[in-house]
């Protein structure tokens, strides 16, 4: 039996780790901006945050391979003038599977924050903490199994991205062909003991994150 190639593995949980961490960044504020503002507009950013759940990961990938690539205004840019190259690079999938696994990280926080009641919210206020105190002594302790939520769903929903990874990334080998990828190459070359390989390890992960997710989930609901 070959050895397996635990490269393209490496970079999957690399990328994983790496989105997950930029949804908690970006994901926490928009929840909380989508919840609690009152602007007419708000469901159009809604809609653009959820519309990679309806919308075909390659169509994503296509018009995010259009948009940097290097005859792209926004590709020479960021090329010229910052060094970055998205397109077949780690950067570009991190790009697209940044703005594929959105929706998960923020729509469950948005509902938890929706659904939190409002005169814990002002009770807070009135005993004179300010909104980002309330935000985070309060707001955030209670909405702790929806962030988790959160960052679980979008890490495993990377772990096992194709579509807009192949689109904008490519499949180089090293760089990045993520284990999705090198299943699929795989598969195309008849070798079914590598594919059964990379499945096979990335079924055993996602089944120890979940499990992990709902043991913890189970815990904080009985907390709070």
């Amino acid at each position: 039996m070959m050895a397996l190639d635990w490269g393209p593995l490496l970079i999957s949980l690399r990328l994983a780790v790496v989105t997950t961490l930029i949804l908690l960044v970006i994901g926490l504020p928009l929840a909380y901006g989508l919840a609690f503002s009152k602007r007419r507009w708000n469901f159009l950013l809604e809609s653009m945050v959820s519309l990679p759940l309806v919308l075909p990961p390659t169509v994503l990938g296509f018009y995010l391979l259009l948009l940097f690539s290097s005859q792209s205004f926004m590709g020479h840019f960021l090329e010229k003038y910052f060094g970055v190259k998205v397109v077949f690079s780690f950067t570009g999938l991190v790009v697209g599977s940044v703005l594929f696994s959105l929706p998960f990280m923020v729509n469950p926080v948005k509902a938890a924050f929706q659904s939190f009641p409002a005169r814990l919210l002002e009770a807070s206020y009135a005993l004179g903490r300010s909104k980002r105190e309330t935000f985070f002594q309060v707001l955030l302790p209670n909405v702790r199994p929806a962030v988790l939520s959160g960052i679980v769903m979008s890490f495993a929903h990377t772990l096992g991205e194709f579509g807009v990874v192949l689109m904008l990334g490519g499949n180089i080998p090293g760089e990045t062909r993520v284990a999705s990828l090198a299943i699929y190459s795989e598969v195309e070359n008849l070798n079914y003991g590598q594919a059964h390989m990379y499945a096979g390890v990335l079924v055993c992960v996602s089944m120890l994150i979940l499990g992990v997710f709902y043991f913890l989930n189970r815990r904080a609901v009985q907390i709070f």
